[in-house]
């Protein structure tokens, strides 16, 4: 047990409980996946009912150890790429919506050459932006109120990233807008300036309405579900799991509606882990996410620097909100919007970006514990016994 502890002591820093959560959810994936994957695999692998529990295992290996990588760097370095990664954001999602490739009528995916994966440049987008106000908040701090040198950046890089992923993702677009706005103000920018924001999004959203791919159909599901004329066939089903796993579920494994339900493993993962492990599931997986947030606003309290309390705020709020978007989703709280539950639906490399936003949350949260030497680059370690 002395020897564990010592080992996870000098492998596994930063704020426990993050790590914690983040095993219990990863592990919760693997099941619910394995689960609402089985017909499928059967069906289109030959037989093979394990083929997406195999793959999605490695691949929430990989944002594992995404994570344990980015945690060992310090997180002051990632305000130095942050400039670079804005700047390759920009031609990225221009290409994605020109030339990218279509996956429900929308051309969000980028394949990488030689190895064949594909993925959404709105995910490096994201945590770009995030990590770039937090930089631009952090180094204006003393000069906040300034329209020139403050605002008007923040104000461009919010608008022209949102805009670019409005094009083909609208509700993407929506979450990470409203991450900004909470980061901004958490960040002191006065109200006044938070209003012209909301006049930038606006106009921003008018045009990708009008010009972009999803426009019709974010407008088509928004009147819809005020309308409530008639349930989308997605809505439907996935209110059908959560009415039959009642309390305590199904079990295991035991889940009917995964045959009916579209995306199961992804956009409607919530639905079949209700109806698998009934509501304690469901309010279960609810309370951990609200424990990451909670775990990633305590870092940002204790963080000595600007950057790094803001930049924890930014990427805990942007994880928690999708999921609660996710969530409220699947139970009839918001119209279908295709987002996917974080760390828990399968996917590729949005599970890698996934690790990596928790890998820099738990870099930040180990500056609570430890110094670094500006002049020798060695660590020194400050957590009180």
């Amino acid at each position: 047990m002395i020897k564990l502890k010592a080992w996870t002591d000098k492998h596994l820093q930063g704020d426990p409980v993050i790590w914690a959560v983040v095993l219990c959810l990863s592990l919760i994936s693997i099941l619910v996946v394995y689960s609402a994957t089985g017909s499928l695999a059967y069906k289109q692998m030959g037989g093979n009912t394990e083929y997406y529990l195999i793959r999605h295992t490695i691949m929430v290996g990989l944002a594992m150890l995404v994570m344990w990588v980015a945690h060992k760097i310090d997180y002051r370095y990632y305000s130095k790429i942050t400039r670079y990664a804005l700047f390759v954001s920009v031609p990225l999602l221009l290409y994605a919506w020109q030339a990218g490739s279509t996956v429900n009528e929308a051309s969000r995916w980028i394949e990488l050459p030689f190895i064949g994966l594909q993925f959404q440049p709105s995910d490096l987008a994201k945590m770009a932006l995030i990590a770039g106000l937090a930089s631009m908040l952090a180094k204006r701090q003393q000069n906040i109120a300034n329209i020139k040198e403050s605002l008007i950046p923040m104000l461009a890089w919010c608008g022209a990233i949102c805009g670019l992923i409005a094009m083909t993702n609208i509700s993407t677009a929506i979450l990470l807008f409203l991450t900004c706005m909470l980061l901004l103000f958490i960040g002191r920018v006065p109200p006044k300036y938070l209003a012209m924001l909301v006049v930038v999004g606006a106009f921003v959203g008018v045009l990708a309405m009008s010009f972009g791919q999803r426009g019709g159909t974010a407008i088509s599901r928004v009147t819809d579900f005020i309308s409530q004329e008639e349930v989308p066939y997605q809505a439907q089903q996935s209110y059908i799991a959560i009415a039959t796993g009642g309390v305590i579920g199904k079990g295991p494994g035991k889940s009917d509606q995964r045959n009916f339900l579209p995306y199961p493993y992804s956009d409607f993962v919530y639905a079949i882990i209700i109806e698998e492990y009934g509501m304690i599931g469901g309010v279960f997986v609810l309370f951990l996410y609200l424990v990451l947030l909670y775990r990633g606003m305590r870092v940002m309290a204790n963080s000595d620097r600007a950057f790094g309390g803001l930049l924890s705020a930014g990427l805990s709020f942007a994880i928690v909100i999708q999921a609660l978007v996710n969530i409220g989703v699947v139970v009839g709280l918001g119209p279908v919007t295709g987002q996917t539950l974080p760390l828990i639906s399968m996917g590729g490399t949005s599970l890698l970006f996934t690790g990596l936003a928790l890998g820099i949350i738990l870099s930040v949260s180990r500056g609570e514990q430890e110094s670094f030497s500006p002049i020798t680059g060695d660590i020194r370690n400050t957590a009180k016994a």
